[in-house]
């Protein structure tokens, strides 16, 4: 047996949220009602390797949830697209909120978080400001703010002036652009199914899941309006990561992947229980469905702590 799934929606702020939630098989081990919030990548919505990490938690025994942040997917919210880290944060508490209302189903004192890529960033402020969340792990985990600042997620860039600088330009003609009623298309973040051959190996490895059946969704259109971007400049994911202690961190990374320093350096930051697991051999988004090494340890660190 497997996994079931129901559609729920909850608010956050103004906003309402679309969801899944996966109820473990009577087969399954007794978690003793410990749940699992799962938060999608930037770009991305719930059908994608949020349910791909749901339905394996939900077949180890745990209650998961996985759900559209706002803006996206068939959550609420324009423009749609819009990548607010601040939204994104309170998307995540609404998520938890959620589940402790589920009295005699959710333990409301054995709830954690999954956060995947971007929301491995938002996952972390989101804990670091929310006590009930008792246990935090993130999957290829990175920052929009960073990523922003520095024009890329790579280890060797820096803040960069003219980077910033770009994004804030992008950003106002954008919203000036709107306001006159211009009606400026939203661009792609990446054009998943026609990457160049000699892109960036980070858009390479997003194409090859977005653009293909591996990850391919329809409601996963790509298109990030540019106003997100003085939304992201001023963020950062990890500034109070030492906050999450004494509540216990896990973070995974594949050997070979560009945001591999994220998590390090997040790891670095915090003050334990922590651990850096890094998956040999697999690069950010071979853990987006490859969950051969990154699902058993998964269960064993909130099997530990939750359950």
């Amino acid at each position: 047996m497997s996994s079931t799934r129901q559609t729920v929606h909850f608010p956050s702020s103004i906003h309402q949220i679309a969801a899944h939630l996966y109820y473990p098989p009577s087969s399954a081990p007794n978690r003793k009602n410990a749940a699992i919030v799962i938060s999608h990548p930037m770009t991305g919505v719930k059908e994608q390797t949020s349910a791909t990490y749901a339905t394996y938690l939900g077949n180890a025994g745990f209650i998961a949830l996985t759900f559209d942040a706002a803006y996206q997917g068939e959550s609420t919210g324009e423009p749609r697209g819009l990548e607010d880290p601040h939204q994104r944060v309170e998307d995540i508490k609404s998520a938890v909120t959620y589940l402790s209302t589920l009295t005699g189903v959710v333990d409301s004192t054995k709830i954690g978080v999954v956060g995947i890529c971007a929301s491995g960033g938002y996952a972390s402020y989101a804990t670091a400001s929310d006590s009930r969340i008792r246990a935090l792990a993130t999957v290829s985990g990175a920052c929009v703010g960073r990523m922003t600042r520095c024009g890329g997620v790579h280890e060797h860039l820096s803040e960069n002036p003219e980077a910033i600088a770009g994004a804030l330009m992008a950003a106002a003609e954008w919203r000036k652009n709107k306001a006159q009623g211009q009606g400026a298309e939203v661009p792609l973040m990446f054009d998943a199914e026609n990457v160049p051959h000699d892109a960036d190996s980070f858009f390479r490895g997003a194409g090859q899941y977005y653009g293909t059946e591996r990850g391919r969704h329809e409601r996963s259109t790509q298109r990030v309006p540019p106003s997100s971007y003085d939304l992201m400049v001023a963020y950062d994911s990890f500034n109070f990561q030492h906050l999450i202690a004494p509540r216990p961190l896990l973070m995974i990374a594949g050997s070979e992947a560009e945001t591999l320093h994220y998590s390090r350096e997040a790891v670095r930051l915090a003050r334990g229980p922590k651990e850096l697991f890094v998956v040999p051999g697999k690069n950010h988004f071979d853990l987006y469905d490859g969950l051969e090494v990154s699902g058993p340890k998964l269960v064993e660190f909130f099997g530990g702590y939750l359950a």
